[in-house]
């Protein structure tokens, strides 16, 4: 049942994200298509937090503003925002990372510089 619902959480999620792109096209910042999307997502009902903060422990150190997430949805799913020419392996590298670092199993990366938006999703499950 919880895989369901995470399961909906995403296509929700991304239905956001091609609405967002829709109205706006590529080629803003990536502030602006984070802003755009959590208002979408607010609207439809989910909690979400901007900029969630990951500590980082490393040995005796603790970082505690070690990283930030763009979006954390329900508590649950991680978006990570990006508007680039292209993604590359250390854009998944990151979200695998707050993945890894949060103890969250879903990630979704989305680059909203693309013609179609759907070429810029990558989706991982930890």
């Amino acid at each position: 049942m919880k895989n369901i619902y995470e399961s909906n959480l995403s296509h929700l999620i991304i239905g956001s994200a091609i609405e967002v792109h829709k109205h706006l096209g590529p080629g803003l910042l990536e502030s602006a298509y984070t802003e755009c999307l959590c208002y979408e997502l607010t609207k439809a009902g989910l909690f979400v937090i901007k900029e969630r903060s990951l500590p980082l422990v490393y040995k005796e150190v603790k970082l505690d503003y070690g990283y930030r997430i763009d979006l954390l949805v329900e508590n649950k799913i991680v978006i990570e925002v990006k508007s680039v020419e292209a993604l590359h392996d250390v854009h998944s590298a990151q979200v695998l990372t707050y993945l890894r670092l949060g103890n969250y199993k879903l990630g979704i990366l989305l680059n909203f510089n693309t013609t179609i938006l759907t070429q810029g999703i990558k989706r991982f499950i930890l």
